[in-house]
C-alpha cells in the first residue's frame, strides 16, 4: 500500500509538471514579436532566383576545379566572393577590403595546404558588438579519381550564393537607414569537407569574441529536394535550433509561419539520430562554444559528392524561398530588442 501511494504521488507530480512546462513554452512563444514585418519582406524580395542562378552557375563551373581547400580552384572561389563584396561595398571582417582569415597548413593533420576563410561584415547600428554569423562552406571535394570536376552546385554552391544575396539585401537596408541593429558576419568557411576545419579555426581565433556571437545560421545544401520529399518540395530540414536556445527555435518558427509557410522538417534533429547531421557541418563548432545554431539542409540526394551535382539540377525558386527564410530569421535576431537567450538564462523557462 505504501509503495502504491509513493508511485501515485510521483505520477501526480509528473501530471502537474507537464502543463506547467507547456505554459512556460507558450509564454516564451507569445513573447516573440516580429519586427519590421513590411521592411523585412521588402528586402527579402531582393533575393531572386535569377541572381542566385547566375552566381551559382559561375561558382559551380569547371573553372573552380571543385574548390578543394588549398588548391588553385579554391583560391579562385575566394576571389569570386571577395569581388562580389568589394563591388557591393561590403567590408571585410578585418577592415574595408580585408576579408581573408588564413588557416595555415600546420592546422591540418593531412597534407592540405594553407587555405582561407572569407569573412565579410556589416556593422550594426545600435549594438555593433553583438554579432550574428551567417555561414556556408565555400570548399568542395575537388576532382574525382577519373579527373571529373566535382562542381558541388548544391554542396555547397547553394549556401554560398544564398549568403551573397543575403549580404546584398542587408547592405541595401543599411544604406537606406534600416538596420541591422546588430552586426552580421558573413562567413565562407574553408575545409568543411575535411572535418569542419575552417570553422574550427575561426572559433579558436574569432574575428569577434565568441561571447558576443549571438547565433550561427549555417546553410549546407539548400538547393535540391531529397527522395523523401519528391511530392512535396516545400520543405527544409532544420537541425539544432532548439538544442541551446528554445527562443531561437521559436523565433525561427514564428518567422516562417508569418512569411513563408515552409514545412520545417525536424526529422534529423533528434538527439541520437544515426545520421548525426548535427555534428557534420560548420555550425557544430559554434554549438561547442555554446553559441545557438540552426543548420539548414535539404537532405542527401543521388548526386551527393558526385561530379553530377551540377547547377542545372538546382530548383532556383525553392533556393530563393529558403534563402529568404534564413535572411528573415537573421533580420529578426539582428533587430529584436534583446539578443537571443540561452535556455539556462531564459527567465521564461525558470
Amino acid at each position: 500500500m505504501k509503495i502504491f501511494c509513493i508511485l501515485s504521488a510521483f505520477a501526480l507530480v509528473g501530471t502537474c509538471a507537464t502543463p506547467k512546462y507547456s505554459t512556460k513554452i507558450k509564454n516564451l512563444e507569445d513573447s516573440i514579436t516580429i519586427v519590421d514585418s513590411a521592411t523585412v519582406i521588402q528586402y527579402a524580395n531582393t533575393i531572386t532566383a535569377k541572381e542566385l542562378k547566375t552566381q551559382l552557375y559561375m561558382i559551380s563551373s569547371d573553372q573552380f576545379g571543385g574548390r578543394a581547400p588549398g588548391t588553385y580552384g579554391h583560391k579562385r572561389a575566394e576571389e569570386f566572393v571577395m569581388s562580389f563584396y568589394t563591388k557591393e561595398n561590403i567590408a571585410g571582417a578585418y577592415g574595408e577590403k580585408q576579408y581573408i582569415q588564413t588557416v595555415p597548413s600546420e592546422f591540418f593533420q593531412n597534407k592540405t595546404k594553407t587555405t582561407n576563410n572569407v569573412l565579410a561584415f556589416i556593422e550594426g547600428s545600435e549594438n555593433p558588438e553583438e554579432v550574428i554569423v551567417i555561414s556556408a562552406h565555400l570548399d568542395h571535394i575537388g576532382l574525382d579519381k577519373k579527373g571529373n570536376v566535382n562542381n558541388g552546385a548544391d554542396d555547397n554552391g547553394s549556401g554560398t550564393v544564398a549568403m551573397l544575396q543575403m549580404a546584398q539585401a542587408f547592405n541595401l537596408a543599411k544604406k537606406a537607414g534600416k538596420g541591422p541593429k546588430r552586426s552580421i558576419l558573413f562567413a565562407h568557411f574553408t575545409a568543411e569537407e575535411i572535418g569542419k576545419k575552417g570553422s574550427e579555426y575561426y572559433t579558436l581565433h574569432p574575428a569577434f569574441p565568441i561571447k558576443n556571437t549571438v547565433a550561427d545560421l549555417n546553410m549546407d545544401m539548400i538547393g535540391r529536394v531529397d527522395d523523401l520529399h519528391e511530392t512535396d518540395k516545400n520543405y527544409l530540414y532544420l537541425i539544432g535550433s532548439d538544442r541551446l536556445s528554445k527562443e531561437l527555435h521559436y523565433i525561427s518558427e514564428k518567422v516562417n509561419n508569418t512569411f513563408f509557410n515552409i514545412n520545417l522538417d525536424y526529422k534529423y534533429n533528434s538527439v541520437g539520430d544515426r545520421n548525426d547531421y548535427y555534428s557534420r557541418s560548420d555550425h557544430y563548432n559554434f554549438a561547442n562554444k555554446e553559441v545557438p545554431v540552426i543548420f539548414y539542409f535539404n537532405g542527401i540526394h543521388e548526386d551527393y559528392h558526385k561530379h553530377t551535382d551540377t547547377a542545372e539540377k538546382i530548383d532556383y525558386l525553392l533556393l530563393q524561398k529558403r534563402a529568404q527564410l534564413v535572411f528573415a530569421t537573421a533580420w529578426q535576431i539582428a533587430n529584436q530588442e534583446h539578443r537571443v537567450v540561452l535556455d539556462e538564462h531564459n527567465t521564461f523557462l525558470k
